[in-house]
């Protein structure tokens, strides 16, 4: 299935299939993601992407304040300026020595989907593992259309750069990937 992000029962529409523990392809800032709510979904997405089982997912959020739910980290001002925004941040998980990688998107519609559906939600660059990044709608929905429950049509994004990472630890930052922000 297919529905356009301009629809205007977009945001019900993907936070319903969400909450259902779908797995969606969504537009975001940067490139088009497969999308899930996390801890629930990241196996289905593994099996669509052929992804191994070691090599995590960004978790996006509606808002940087909800960034303390998930991480103790103390971040630096200078990056939390960049939020929302193009920038993954990754950060201690509470209570762990494991991290996870956070990213605030920019995109406003998105941060409504992932408020409505209540949980934050994994997100992955829509392509085979090992295989170029799919940007035209038409690709993304000849190779995935049956395997997601709804791919969202923002058009292409020919165009796009993946965000910037980066990695904190103790309090100092370091650059991951070059991407859209540059610091």
């Amino acid at each position: 299935m297919i529905c356009s992000k301009s629809d205007s029962d977009s945001v019900e529409k993907c936070a319903e299939l969400l909450k259902m523990e779908e797995v969606l392809v969504l537009p975001t800032d940067t490139v088009y993601g497969f999308s899930g709510i996390i801890e629930k979904t990241d196996g289905k997405i593994r099996k669509i992407k052929g992804r191994s089982e070691t090599k995590p997912f960004i978790v996006l959020i509606s808002s940087p304040e909800e960034l303390s739910s998930i991480s103790d980290d103390a971040v630096p001002e200078k990056l939390l300026s960049f939020w929302p925004g193009p920038l993954t941040l990754i950060v201690k998980k509470r209570n762990s020595d494991q991290t996870v990688a956070v990213r605030c998107p920019g995109d406003q519609w998105l941060r409504s989907v992932i408020k409505a559906a209540g949980s934050p939600v994994y997100s992955t660059s829509v392509n085979r593992s090992g295989s170029p990044v799919l940007t035209k709608v038409s690709d993304i929905r000849d190779e995935f259309e049956s395997e997601v429950s709804l791919i969202v049509d923002d058009g292409d994004s020919e165009s796009s750069v993946p965000s910037t990472i980066v990695k904190i630890e103790d309090g100092k930052f370091t650059v991951v990937r070059e991407g859209a922000v540059r610091l």
